[in-house]
Formats: structure tokens, sequence, C-alpha cells
């Protein structure tokens, strides 16, 4: 597949829909195997409209939460900050996130509140318009914990509903869910370099308006969840409580395997989503708008690689997924520093693609590990995902301060090594395909 020009935006956009196609295809073929094993009834088609909706309103926090780093260009020439201080704003986000998730999730388990989305979307309103306005770094600080507070809330409700939604296919349905956040997540940067650059640090508070339409149909999908807490009260959770057969020991490894295989991924990626645009304009001289667009495009692979991973986890087994997308990355992320311009493209794509079908199957995996769990299992490792971006953000920009840029991608290359725990984890039955 060749690469759009760099100097049309249209382009960019056509290798968007094309993505967007490719994932769209993937779905629909997941949906007609099972209409071939059993008619869809109306129940079955508003869940899934549900979870279209609930992966929708993703992209929607998703594209709003990306705009933070993506806008890091401007804030440090207009504020005079250093790589430094930056990453302290990412942690400030991703820390907040990172301690809240999991205590919302294990709070959702014990009482679930249909509603909390729609409150937790307002968090990010206020934060999207204190972001627009703030003129120093420490209500930068105070924005970005407020968009923080927004997904912790986000996160574990969202992911509970896309399982209720799922119909069984769990891995089907995260990866669905996921795929939204991702391509909002490309979108951010993408809006930053042809909207925000040129009109300034003010002309954020235009998105706002997806916050609001966000608050909506997360008031929707509320009375839909409500509804559904009642019909599952009334059945009762057998599926959910069914035992792995694992002793307490055993789970307990294998779900810090899987929070250290988090750990490779999210410290690689925010090398990628938050100093990729630097790593371009010190090393290859390119432009803010075009450092801009050669991150959109890896964020779009990851979007494109998110919805290719849990349908692949359902049919062949969650840890063959996790076994190729951690170290099968590995040789791509070792060439990656020491290549052109154009191959350093190519390589961030390739990435991008393998490494992003790792979360799904990795949350479906510890889902599976701990039945019954589902909200604090979400909260947990979505809260250790950000965690470790905004650690990750905080020491490697301090490391790119001391040393240079493009030393932290060197170090950085080795991080999927960690992908050989993944020999540790049980083999869990691959789930059946429901009837």
């Amino acid at each position: 597949m060749s690469r759009p020009s760099l100097k049309h935006p249209w382009a960019i956009s056509i290798f968007l829909l094309y993505q967007n196609r490719m994932a769209q295809e993937v779905i629909l073929a997941e949906i007609s195997i099972a209409r071939e094993t059993s008619p869809i009834s109306p129940a079955e088609t508003a869940a899934l409209t549900i979870l279209a909706s609930i992966s929708f309103c993703h992209l929607l926090n998703d594209m709003m939460q990306s705009l933070l780093p993506a806008i890091y260009p401007i804030l440090k020439n207009s504020l005079n900050l250093d790589f430094g201080q930056i990453g302290f704003i990412t942690l400030a986000y991703q820390m907040t996130a990172s301690f809240l998730q999991p205590v919302t999730g294990l709070l959702a388990d014990r009482k679930p509140r249909p509603y909390s989305l729609a409150a937790g979307m307002c968090f990010t309103l206020a934060g999207i318009v204190l972001l627009s306005r703030g003129s120093t770094f420490y209500v930068l600080l105070l924005a970005a914990s407020l968009m923080g507070v927004g997904s912790s809330v986000f996160h574990p409700e969202a992911s509970r509903i896309a399982r209720m939604a799922s119909g069984g296919r769990h891995g089907f349905a995260q990866s669905f869910f996921q795929v939204g956040g991702n391509f909002g997540t490309a979108l951010g940067p993408l809006l930053a370099a042809f909207f925000v650059l040129p009109r300034g640090q003010a002309s954020i508070a235009w998105f706002s308006a997806a916050a609001l339409l966000g608050i909506l149909i997360l008031g929707r999908i509320g009375i839909w969840y409500k509804d559904s807490l009642i019909r599952s009260a009334r059945r009762g959770r057998a599926r959910d409580m069914d035992g792995t057969g694992l002793s307490p020991h055993k789970t307990a490894f294998a779900v810090f395997i899987l929070l250290l295989l988090i750990f490779s991924k999210y410290f690689y990626m925010v090398s990628i989503s938050n100093y990729f645009t630097f790593y371009l304009i010190d090393k290859f001289h390119v432009s803010v708008q075009s450092a801009q667009i050669h991150l959109f495009m890896f964020l779009g692979a990851v979007a494109l690689g998110t919805i290719l991973g849990g349908p692949i986890g359902d049919r062949f087994g969650r840890k063959k997924v996790i076994w190729a997308s951690i170290l099968g990355v590995l040789p791509f992320t070792l060439m990656m520093p020491h290549a052109n311009l154009l191959w350093t493209g190519i390589l961030s794509i390739v990435i991008g693609l393998i490494l992003a079908s790792a979360f799904s199957a990795i949350l479906v995996f510890a889902q599976d590990l701990l039945p019954g769990k589902i909200g604090m299992v979400a909260g947990l490792f979505f809260g250790f995902a950000f965690g470790m971006s905004g650690v990750g953000a905080a020491v490697l920009g301090k490391l790119a301060d001391a040393t240079s840029i493009v030393f932290v991608y060197r170090i950085c290359a080795f991080l999927p090594v960690i992908g050989l725990l993944t020999a540790f984890l049980p083999n869990m039955q691959r789930a059946k395909r429901p009837a």
C-alpha cells in the first residue's frame, strides 16, 4: 500500500477512509459469520447498535484526549516549556486516570452506575475548555488532570458495556470498542495540524462540541445499560462467574505477566505518541505539519491493528496474538532508529499495526482469568496502561533532555524483548463461538 503525499491533506483523508473501510470489512465479516449460525434477534440488533455507539463515543473521548500531546509543539514554543515539563503535563493526565480507573472499575462491579459515563464526559469538557485558555504550566497541569478524570470514568464502564453487548464474542467486542478510541487518537494530531496549529490554542474550545455530543449519546446508552442490568439481575450472572481452574497463586502470577506486557507495549507507544514529532523534526528537519502527519499515519495503523487483534484472538487464541504482537514487533523497532525518513514512516506503520493488536487480547485474557470482576480488570489494565504512558512520558522526556531524542528511540527499540514473558502465561481454553 503506497503512502499518501505529505503535502496534500486530501490524500490523508482518503487514506483514513481506506483504513476505516478495511476495519468495516472485518466487522461485517464477523457479523456475517454470526448470521450464518443463527438469525440476529431484535435484542442482538440493539446490542450491536450500542456497541457501535460506545465505540463512537470512545472515538470522541480519545480524539479530545489526543489533542493534548498533539499541541505540545505550540505549548513548548508559546510558554517556553522544556521536554521535562511536557512530560509532567502528560504525567498529570496519565496518573490521574491511572489511579482512579481501578477504583471506578471496582465500584462499578459492586454497584454499576448507568449514567456515570455521561458524568465523566463532563470532566473532559471542563478540561478541554481550560486547555484552550491555559496560559501557565500549572493551569495546563489542572486541565490535563480533569481530562484524566474523564478517562478514568469512561474506560472501565465503557469496556463493561462492550462486553455486555458482545454476544459472547468478547475479543471482537473489545477490538470494536478499542478501534473507536484508536481512530479518535489518530484524528487528534490531524485536526491539530490543520485546525489548531493555524488558529492557535484558543481554537481547542471548538472541540467542546464533541464533548457535548458524547454526553448526549452516553445518556442514551445509560438507559440501555440500566435496562440490561435489570435483565441480568433476573437471569443471574453464571456465564461471567465460571471458574478458570487455576489456583489463586497462578492467576495472580498470570496477571502480573500481563501487566509487564502492558508496560512493554505502552512504554514504547508513548515514545511515538509523545515524541515522534520531535524525533522527526530533530533528525530529518521536517516541518511541524509534516511530522504531525507522520504521527497520524502511525496512529491510523494502530487503529487498523486493533480491530484485527480481537477477532483473531477469538478464533485462534489470545495467547498467540500476544506472542505475535509484543515479540513480533522487535525486528522493526530495532531497525527504525537507523532508517531514513521514508523507511521510518513505513516502519512506524508496521510497528503500529502489529503492536496494536495486543491490548484487546491482553484485556480479555485478564477478564477470563478473573470472571465476575470485569470492571475492576478493565480499570486496572486501562489505569496501568495510562500510568505507564505517564511515567514513560516523564522518564523519556528527562532522558531526551539529558541525551538526545534520537538516543531515546535507540533505547526503546529493545522494549519488545519483554514479550518473551508470554511463555509463562497459562494456556487458557479458547472460548467457543456462540451458537
